[in-house]
Protein backbone atom coordinates (compact mmCIF):
# COMPACT_ATOMS: atom_id res chain seq x y z
CA UNK A 1 0.00 0.00 0.00
CA UNK A 2 2.86 2.28 0.92
CA UNK A 3 4.33 1.58 -2.43
CA UNK A 4 0.80 2.47 -4.32
CA UNK A 5 1.00 5.85 -2.16
CA UNK A 6 4.01 6.61 -3.11
CA UNK A 7 4.22 5.56 -6.54
CA UNK A 8 1.10 8.17 -6.66
CA UNK A 9 2.80 10.91 -5.16
CA UNK A 10 5.45 10.66 -7.04
CA UNK A 11 3.28 10.82 -10.55
CA UNK A 12 0.87 13.79 -9.16
CA UNK A 13 4.27 15.50 -8.17
CA UNK A 14 5.46 14.67 -11.99
CA UNK A 15 2.63 16.03 -13.19
CA UNK A 16 1.92 19.42 -11.62
CA UNK A 17 5.96 20.16 -12.74
CA UNK A 18 4.61 22.76 -15.67
CA UNK A 19 2.40 24.50 -12.91
CA UNK A 20 4.70 25.67 -10.13
CA UNK A 21 8.42 24.74 -11.08
CA UNK A 22 9.22 27.16 -14.15
CA UNK A 23 7.97 30.23 -12.10
CA UNK A 24 10.20 29.11 -8.80
CA UNK A 25 13.07 28.43 -11.28
CA UNK A 26 12.41 32.18 -12.48
CA UNK A 27 12.64 33.76 -9.44
CA UNK A 28 15.59 31.82 -8.52
CA UNK A 29 17.47 33.35 -11.03
CA UNK A 30 16.81 36.64 -10.36
CA UNK A 31 17.69 36.34 -6.83
CA UNK A 32 20.51 34.92 -8.40
CA UNK A 33 20.96 37.86 -10.84
CA UNK A 34 20.61 40.16 -8.18
CA UNK A 35 22.99 39.05 -5.79
CA UNK A 36 25.55 39.26 -8.77
CA UNK A 37 25.31 42.47 -10.03
CA UNK A 38 23.69 44.12 -7.14
CA UNK A 39 21.14 46.77 -5.90
CA UNK A 40 22.36 49.34 -8.37
CA UNK A 41 20.14 51.35 -9.58
CA UNK A 42 16.56 53.42 -8.68
CA UNK A 43 13.63 52.22 -10.66
CA UNK A 44 11.73 54.22 -12.60
CA UNK A 45 8.38 54.46 -11.82
CA UNK A 46 9.55 53.66 -8.42
CA UNK A 47 9.34 55.30 -5.02
CA UNK A 48 11.55 58.36 -5.99
CA UNK A 49 9.87 58.60 -9.42
CA UNK A 50 5.71 57.95 -9.80
CA UNK A 51 4.28 57.18 -13.49
CA UNK A 52 3.13 60.74 -13.91
CA UNK A 53 6.73 62.09 -14.00
CA UNK A 54 8.52 58.64 -15.96
CA UNK A 55 8.65 60.61 -19.23
CA UNK A 56 9.90 63.47 -17.62
CA UNK A 57 12.90 62.11 -15.75
CA UNK A 58 13.31 59.74 -18.83
CA UNK A 59 13.68 63.27 -21.34
CA UNK A 60 15.31 64.91 -18.92
CA UNK A 61 19.08 66.27 -20.20
CA UNK A 62 20.98 64.78 -18.20
CA UNK A 63 19.70 61.27 -18.52
CA UNK A 64 21.72 60.55 -21.02
CA UNK A 65 24.92 58.48 -19.95
CA UNK A 66 24.38 55.19 -21.42
CA UNK A 67 26.83 52.24 -20.05
CA UNK A 68 29.66 54.34 -18.83
CA UNK A 69 29.87 54.40 -14.86
CA UNK A 70 26.98 51.42 -14.81
CA UNK A 71 27.81 47.82 -13.71
CA UNK A 72 24.79 46.74 -15.44
CA UNK A 73 26.41 47.59 -18.46
CA UNK A 74 28.65 44.59 -18.28
CA UNK A 75 26.30 42.25 -18.79
CA UNK A 76 24.51 43.76 -21.84
CA UNK A 77 28.14 44.56 -23.39
CA UNK A 78 28.81 41.11 -22.58
CA UNK A 79 25.98 39.89 -24.42
CA UNK A 80 26.12 41.73 -27.67
CA UNK A 81 29.75 41.54 -28.01
CA UNK A 82 31.80 41.74 -30.08
CA UNK A 83 31.24 45.62 -30.74
CA UNK A 84 29.27 47.16 -27.95
CA UNK A 85 31.69 49.93 -27.70
CA UNK A 86 30.34 50.88 -31.56
CA UNK A 87 26.73 50.07 -31.05
CA UNK A 88 24.84 53.07 -31.07
CA UNK A 89 23.11 51.99 -28.52
CA UNK A 90 25.71 51.92 -26.14
CA UNK A 91 27.77 54.94 -26.96
CA UNK A 92 28.12 57.65 -25.37
CA UNK A 93 26.49 61.62 -25.92
CA UNK A 94 29.02 63.60 -27.75
CA UNK A 95 30.19 63.80 -31.74
CA UNK A 96 30.73 59.68 -32.42
CA UNK A 97 27.21 59.05 -31.37
CA UNK A 98 26.16 62.43 -33.09
CA UNK A 99 27.11 60.62 -36.60
CA UNK A 100 26.71 57.47 -35.65
CA UNK A 101 22.85 57.95 -35.32
CA UNK A 102 22.62 60.59 -38.19
CA UNK A 103 24.34 57.21 -40.69
CA UNK A 104 21.99 55.07 -39.35
CA UNK A 105 18.63 57.77 -40.17
CA UNK A 106 20.11 57.99 -43.22
CA UNK A 107 20.22 54.38 -44.15
CA UNK A 108 17.17 53.73 -43.00
CA UNK A 109 15.37 56.57 -44.49
CA UNK A 110 13.04 55.36 -47.21
CA UNK A 111 9.88 56.47 -48.96
CA UNK A 112 6.80 54.61 -47.37
CA UNK A 113 5.80 53.12 -50.96
CA UNK A 114 8.93 51.48 -51.37
CA UNK A 115 9.12 50.14 -47.86
CA UNK A 116 6.15 48.51 -48.73
CA UNK A 117 7.48 47.11 -51.76
CA UNK A 118 10.41 45.57 -49.91
CA UNK A 119 8.23 44.37 -47.12
CA UNK A 120 5.99 42.49 -49.02
CA UNK A 121 8.63 40.66 -51.01
CA UNK A 122 10.65 39.56 -48.64
CA UNK A 123 7.62 38.20 -46.73
CA UNK A 124 6.54 36.40 -49.70
CA UNK A 125 10.04 34.70 -50.43
CA UNK A 126 9.91 33.64 -46.47
CA UNK A 127 6.45 32.57 -46.57
CA UNK A 128 7.28 30.08 -50.08
CA UNK A 129 7.00 26.43 -49.44
CA UNK A 130 4.71 26.30 -46.79
CA UNK A 131 1.68 24.92 -48.77
CA UNK A 132 -0.01 22.65 -45.77
CA UNK A 133 -1.18 23.43 -42.12
CA UNK A 134 2.25 23.63 -40.63
CA UNK A 135 3.54 24.60 -37.03
CA UNK A 136 6.01 26.59 -36.75
CA UNK A 137 8.14 28.86 -34.62
CA UNK A 138 7.20 32.42 -35.43
CA UNK A 139 11.11 33.71 -34.41
CA UNK A 140 12.79 31.75 -36.08
CA UNK A 141 9.90 32.17 -39.55
CA UNK A 142 10.55 35.92 -39.42
CA UNK A 143 14.06 36.15 -38.70
CA UNK A 144 15.06 35.31 -42.16
CA UNK A 145 12.20 37.52 -44.00
CA UNK A 146 14.30 40.61 -41.63
CA UNK A 147 17.54 39.35 -42.67
CA UNK A 148 16.82 40.12 -46.41
CA UNK A 149 14.92 43.24 -45.61
CA UNK A 150 17.94 44.74 -43.91
CA UNK A 151 20.71 43.32 -46.18
CA UNK A 152 18.78 45.25 -48.94
CA UNK A 153 18.49 48.41 -47.01
CA UNK A 154 21.93 48.48 -46.22
CA UNK A 155 23.42 47.40 -49.41
CA UNK A 156 20.66 48.20 -51.82
CA UNK A 157 20.72 45.34 -53.59
CA UNK A 158 18.48 41.21 -52.77
CA UNK A 159 20.30 39.15 -50.09
CA UNK A 160 22.10 36.31 -51.04
CA UNK A 161 21.14 32.77 -49.51
CA UNK A 162 24.92 32.68 -47.94
CA UNK A 163 24.65 35.97 -46.30
CA UNK A 164 21.25 35.55 -44.96
CA UNK A 165 22.33 32.52 -43.32
CA UNK A 166 25.51 34.31 -41.54
CA UNK A 167 23.05 37.12 -40.58
CA UNK A 168 20.54 35.14 -39.05
CA UNK A 169 23.08 32.58 -37.31
CA UNK A 170 24.49 35.67 -36.09
CA UNK A 171 20.74 37.03 -34.78
CA UNK A 172 19.93 33.78 -33.34
CA UNK A 173 22.57 33.38 -31.08
CA UNK A 174 22.35 36.92 -29.95
CA UNK A 175 18.83 36.99 -29.10
CA UNK A 176 19.50 33.52 -27.52
CA UNK A 177 21.99 34.48 -25.06
CA UNK A 178 20.10 37.18 -24.32
CA UNK A 179 17.19 34.95 -23.12
CA UNK A 180 19.80 33.08 -21.25
CA UNK A 181 18.34 30.01 -23.60
CA UNK A 182 22.19 29.36 -24.85
CA UNK A 183 25.24 30.23 -24.22
CA UNK A 184 27.27 32.79 -26.91
CA UNK A 185 28.86 31.16 -29.79
CA UNK A 186 31.07 34.15 -30.94
CA UNK A 187 32.61 32.31 -34.13
CA UNK A 188 28.99 32.86 -35.71
CA UNK A 189 28.77 36.19 -34.45
CA UNK A 190 33.04 36.74 -35.90
CA UNK A 191 32.23 34.77 -39.61
CA UNK A 192 29.45 37.52 -40.03
CA UNK A 193 31.60 40.34 -39.17
CA UNK A 194 34.55 39.07 -41.50
CA UNK A 195 31.74 39.32 -44.52
CA UNK A 196 30.59 42.78 -43.48
CA UNK A 197 34.33 44.37 -43.33
CA UNK A 198 34.37 42.66 -47.28
CA UNK A 199 31.22 44.21 -47.54
CA UNK A 200 32.24 47.62 -46.56
CA UNK A 201 32.67 49.22 -50.08
CA UNK A 202 28.81 47.98 -51.30
CA UNK A 203 27.20 49.96 -48.69
CA UNK A 204 24.67 52.23 -50.05
CA UNK A 205 25.94 55.38 -47.78
CA UNK A 206 28.88 56.24 -46.51
CA UNK A 207 29.56 55.46 -43.08
CA UNK A 208 30.93 57.25 -40.42
CA UNK A 209 34.27 58.69 -40.36
CA UNK A 210 36.54 58.32 -37.74
CA UNK A 211 36.02 54.35 -37.46
CA UNK A 212 38.71 51.88 -38.95
CA UNK A 213 37.36 48.85 -41.05
CA UNK A 214 36.55 46.65 -38.54
CA UNK A 215 34.48 49.15 -35.99
CA UNK A 216 32.54 50.20 -39.43
CA UNK A 217 31.58 46.70 -39.93
CA UNK A 218 31.15 46.32 -35.57
CA UNK A 219 28.38 49.10 -36.44
CA UNK A 220 26.43 47.80 -38.97
CA UNK A 221 26.40 44.52 -37.69
CA UNK A 222 25.23 45.79 -34.29
CA UNK A 223 22.45 48.12 -35.45
CA UNK A 224 21.21 46.36 -39.05
CA UNK A 225 22.31 42.42 -38.41
CA UNK A 226 21.69 42.48 -34.10
CA UNK A 227 18.99 44.76 -32.95
CA UNK A 228 16.97 45.59 -35.99
CA UNK A 229 16.77 42.03 -37.51
CA UNK A 230 16.35 40.72 -33.54
CA UNK A 231 13.67 43.55 -32.56
CA UNK A 232 11.74 43.24 -35.79
CA UNK A 233 11.56 39.65 -35.58
CA UNK A 234 10.59 39.90 -31.73
CA UNK A 235 7.78 42.55 -32.44
CA UNK A 236 6.58 40.19 -35.87
CA UNK A 237 6.46 37.31 -33.67
CA UNK A 238 4.56 39.05 -30.17
CA UNK A 239 1.58 40.77 -33.06
CA UNK A 240 1.38 37.22 -34.84
CA UNK A 241 0.69 35.65 -31.57
CA UNK A 242 -1.84 38.04 -30.24
CA UNK A 243 -3.51 37.89 -33.63
CA UNK A 244 -3.63 33.85 -33.11
CA UNK A 245 -5.20 34.12 -29.71
CA UNK A 246 -7.82 36.21 -31.47
CA UNK A 247 -8.58 34.80 -34.27
CA UNK A 248 -11.81 37.70 -34.80
CA UNK A 249 -9.24 40.51 -34.82
CA UNK A 250 -7.11 38.31 -37.21
CA UNK A 251 -10.07 38.21 -39.33
CA UNK A 252 -10.70 41.93 -39.32
CA UNK A 253 -7.51 42.63 -39.55
CA UNK A 254 -7.00 40.85 -43.29
CA UNK A 255 -8.88 44.02 -45.31
CA UNK A 256 -8.94 46.66 -42.38
CA UNK A 257 -7.09 50.02 -43.55
CA UNK A 258 -3.86 51.33 -41.73
CA UNK A 259 -6.09 53.17 -38.49
CA UNK A 260 -7.05 50.06 -37.21
CA UNK A 261 -3.95 47.51 -37.64
CA UNK A 262 -1.71 50.41 -36.46
CA UNK A 263 -4.14 50.21 -33.30
CA UNK A 264 -3.45 46.44 -33.16
CA UNK A 265 0.28 46.94 -33.31
CA UNK A 266 0.00 49.80 -30.48
CA UNK A 267 -1.65 47.70 -28.17
CA UNK A 268 0.39 44.29 -29.00
CA UNK A 269 3.49 46.80 -28.08
CA UNK A 270 1.98 47.82 -24.89
CA UNK A 271 1.23 44.32 -23.38
CA UNK A 272 4.95 42.91 -25.10
CA UNK A 273 6.87 46.10 -25.01
CA UNK A 274 10.32 44.98 -26.85
CA UNK A 275 12.44 46.63 -24.06
CA UNK A 276 12.09 45.42 -20.62
CA UNK A 277 14.23 47.89 -18.98
CA UNK A 278 16.33 50.91 -20.15
CA UNK A 279 19.28 52.06 -18.13
CA UNK A 280 20.68 55.91 -18.23
CA UNK A 281 23.38 57.14 -16.42
CA UNK A 282 22.55 61.22 -14.87
CA UNK A 283 25.26 63.46 -16.29
CA UNK A 284 24.09 65.87 -13.56
CA UNK A 285 21.20 66.11 -11.08
CA UNK A 286 18.21 65.85 -12.39
CA UNK A 287 14.96 67.71 -10.19
CA UNK A 288 11.54 65.44 -9.81
CA UNK A 289 9.55 67.82 -7.97
CA UNK A 290 9.94 70.20 -4.78
CA UNK A 291 11.25 67.01 -2.84
CA UNK A 292 13.26 64.65 -4.47
CA UNK A 293 16.05 65.27 -6.45
CA UNK A 294 18.49 62.33 -8.30
CA UNK A 295 22.29 63.09 -8.03
CA UNK A 296 24.37 63.04 -10.63
CA UNK A 297 25.84 59.38 -11.48
CA UNK A 298 23.17 57.66 -10.75
CA UNK A 299 21.50 54.94 -12.80
CA UNK A 300 18.25 55.28 -13.57
CA UNK A 301 16.18 51.55 -14.42
CA UNK A 302 13.42 52.64 -16.74
CA UNK A 303 10.49 49.52 -17.00
CA UNK A 304 8.26 49.74 -20.09
CA UNK A 305 6.46 46.73 -18.46
CA UNK A 306 5.38 48.90 -15.86
CA UNK A 307 4.83 52.24 -17.27
CA UNK A 308 2.87 50.36 -19.91
CA UNK A 309 0.27 48.90 -17.99
CA UNK A 310 0.42 51.42 -14.49
CA UNK A 311 -2.83 53.48 -16.22
CA UNK A 312 -4.66 51.67 -18.64
CA UNK A 313 -7.86 50.49 -17.37
CA UNK A 314 -7.85 46.27 -17.31
CA UNK A 315 -4.24 46.31 -18.30
CA UNK A 316 -3.70 42.92 -19.05
CA UNK A 317 -6.28 42.53 -21.20
CA UNK A 318 -5.79 43.35 -25.55
CA UNK A 319 -8.25 46.01 -26.50
CA UNK A 320 -6.85 47.58 -29.56
CA UNK A 321 -10.13 49.49 -29.27
CA UNK A 322 -8.88 51.86 -26.36
CA UNK A 323 -6.61 53.40 -29.15
CA UNK A 324 -9.99 54.56 -31.19
CA UNK A 325 -9.89 57.55 -28.30
CA UNK A 326 -6.85 57.50 -27.27
CA UNK A 327 -3.56 59.16 -29.28
CA UNK A 328 -0.44 56.77 -28.74
CA UNK A 329 1.52 59.82 -28.21
CA UNK A 330 -0.27 61.55 -25.78
CA UNK A 331 -0.66 57.50 -23.48
CA UNK A 332 1.64 56.21 -21.35
CA UNK A 333 2.99 54.40 -23.92
CA UNK A 334 6.30 54.91 -25.71
CA UNK A 335 7.45 51.77 -27.95
CA UNK A 336 10.11 53.36 -29.60
CA UNK A 337 11.30 55.30 -26.39
CA UNK A 338 11.50 59.18 -26.32
CA UNK A 339 12.35 61.55 -29.08
CA UNK A 340 14.22 63.74 -27.02
CA UNK A 341 16.03 60.29 -25.51
CA UNK A 342 17.58 57.80 -27.65
CA UNK A 343 14.61 57.16 -29.56
CA UNK A 344 15.02 53.81 -31.97
CA UNK A 345 16.09 55.39 -35.38
CA UNK A 346 13.38 52.49 -37.13
CA UNK A 347 10.02 54.25 -35.15
CA UNK A 348 8.85 55.36 -38.47
CA UNK A 349 9.77 52.44 -40.80
CA UNK A 350 8.87 49.55 -38.04
CA UNK A 351 4.86 50.16 -38.00
CA UNK A 352 4.88 50.40 -42.08
CA UNK A 353 7.10 47.43 -42.28
CA UNK A 354 4.95 45.27 -39.10
CA UNK A 355 1.36 46.54 -41.15
CA UNK A 356 2.45 44.85 -44.71
CA UNK A 357 4.19 41.81 -43.04
CA UNK A 358 0.86 40.81 -40.99
CA UNK A 359 -1.38 41.99 -44.14
CA UNK A 360 0.86 39.61 -46.36
CA UNK A 361 0.77 36.45 -43.29
CA UNK A 362 -2.54 36.57 -42.55
CA UNK A 363 -4.06 36.64 -46.37
CA UNK A 364 -2.03 33.72 -46.78
CA UNK A 365 -2.86 31.53 -43.41
CA UNK A 366 -4.70 31.27 -40.48
CA UNK A 367 -2.99 31.71 -37.46
CA UNK A 368 -3.42 29.95 -34.11
CA UNK A 369 -1.53 29.16 -30.98
CA UNK A 370 -2.50 27.68 -27.69
CA UNK A 371 1.43 28.31 -26.43
CA UNK A 372 2.03 30.50 -23.54
CA UNK A 373 2.73 34.34 -24.50
CA UNK A 374 4.69 36.14 -22.66
CA UNK A 375 6.95 39.44 -22.99
CA UNK A 376 10.36 37.51 -23.25
CA UNK A 377 9.04 34.47 -25.22
CA UNK A 378 11.69 32.21 -24.70
CA UNK A 379 9.52 29.97 -26.56
CA UNK A 380 9.83 31.80 -30.07
CA UNK A 381 6.24 32.06 -30.12
CA UNK A 382 4.62 28.38 -31.21
CA UNK A 383 2.39 28.63 -33.63
CA UNK A 384 0.18 26.61 -36.37
CA UNK A 385 -0.19 27.83 -40.07
CA UNK A 386 -3.61 26.87 -41.69
CA UNK A 387 -3.28 27.67 -45.58
CA UNK A 388 -6.57 29.58 -46.24
CA UNK A 389 -7.52 27.75 -49.42
CA UNK A 390 -7.11 24.47 -47.39
CA UNK A 391 -10.02 22.50 -46.92
CA UNK A 392 -8.80 21.51 -43.30
CA UNK A 393 -11.06 19.56 -40.90
CA UNK A 394 -11.91 21.46 -37.42
CA UNK A 395 -10.38 17.72 -35.54
CA UNK A 396 -6.83 18.11 -37.13
CA UNK A 397 -6.26 21.34 -36.19
CA UNK A 398 -7.50 20.69 -32.52
CA UNK A 399 -5.55 18.00 -32.03
CA UNK A 400 -2.07 19.47 -32.94
CA UNK A 401 -2.87 22.64 -30.26
CA UNK A 402 -4.24 20.10 -27.72
CA UNK A 403 -0.38 18.94 -28.33
CA UNK A 404 1.15 22.26 -28.42
CA UNK A 405 -0.09 23.34 -25.31
CA UNK A 406 1.29 20.25 -23.51
CA UNK A 407 4.84 20.47 -25.53
CA UNK A 408 5.09 23.90 -24.53
CA UNK A 409 3.96 23.24 -21.15
CA UNK A 410 7.00 20.76 -20.53
CA UNK A 411 9.27 22.75 -22.38
CA UNK A 412 8.97 25.58 -20.02
CA UNK A 413 9.76 23.00 -17.11
CA UNK A 414 13.98 22.34 -18.97
CA UNK A 415 13.85 25.36 -20.39
CA UNK A 416 13.50 27.20 -16.89
CA UNK A 417 16.51 25.04 -15.65
CA UNK A 418 18.51 25.85 -19.10
CA UNK A 419 18.23 29.34 -18.21
CA UNK A 420 19.17 28.77 -14.35
CA UNK A 421 22.05 27.38 -15.44
CA UNK A 422 23.37 29.44 -18.31
CA UNK A 423 22.14 32.54 -17.04
CA UNK A 424 24.14 32.28 -13.88
CA UNK A 425 27.11 31.58 -15.62
CA UNK A 426 26.46 34.54 -18.06
CA UNK A 427 25.64 36.66 -15.46
CA UNK A 428 28.97 35.43 -13.35
CA UNK A 429 31.36 35.97 -16.71
CA UNK A 430 30.19 38.99 -17.58
CA UNK A 431 30.97 40.30 -14.04
CA UNK A 432 34.30 38.76 -14.25
CA UNK A 433 35.25 40.02 -17.64
CA UNK A 434 33.89 43.74 -16.65
CA UNK A 435 34.37 44.48 -20.76
CA UNK A 436 32.20 48.04 -20.33
CA UNK A 437 34.29 48.83 -16.95
CA UNK A 438 37.61 48.08 -18.83
CA UNK A 439 37.17 49.33 -22.20
CA UNK A 440 36.21 53.18 -20.18
CA UNK A 441 39.29 52.77 -17.81
CA UNK A 442 41.64 51.97 -21.12
CA UNK A 443 40.10 55.02 -22.81
CA UNK A 444 40.76 57.11 -19.96
CA UNK A 445 43.96 55.89 -19.58
CA UNK A 446 45.02 56.78 -22.93
CA UNK A 447 43.42 59.84 -23.28
CA UNK A 448 43.02 61.37 -19.65
CA UNK A 449 40.18 63.85 -19.62
CA UNK A 450 37.88 62.58 -22.25
CA UNK A 451 35.17 61.95 -20.43
CA UNK A 452 31.82 60.58 -21.00
CA UNK A 453 31.74 61.84 -24.80
CA UNK A 454 33.75 59.00 -26.33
Amino acid sequence: MTAVVLAVGAAALLLSLPYWLPGRVVALRVWIFNRVNGDEGIPVPGPLVDVARFKQVYADPAADGRSRGAALSDLFWYWLAPGPHIHQEHLEPGPRYDEVARTTRAILAMPTARAEELTARCVERGLRGIDGTTTVRLRDLMMPIWAEFYYEVVFGEPCPPEARDLIVANADDVVTALKCCGLRHMDRRVRLTDHLERRLADVRHPLPVGLSARERALYLQGTFFNTAVVQTSEAMTHLLMVLAGHPDVQDRLRDADDRYVQRVIDETLRLYPLFGVAHRVTSGEIRVDDRTTIPAGSVLLFSYPEFHRARFEDPGEFRPERWETLAARDADHIPFGIAANRPCPAWHLTPITMRVAAREVVRRFALRTSAAHTRSAPNRGPCLLIPRDAAVSGARPAARLAVMRVRDRWEDVWRSVVQLVLGGYMVWDARRQRLCERHFAAVEAACPGTGRSR
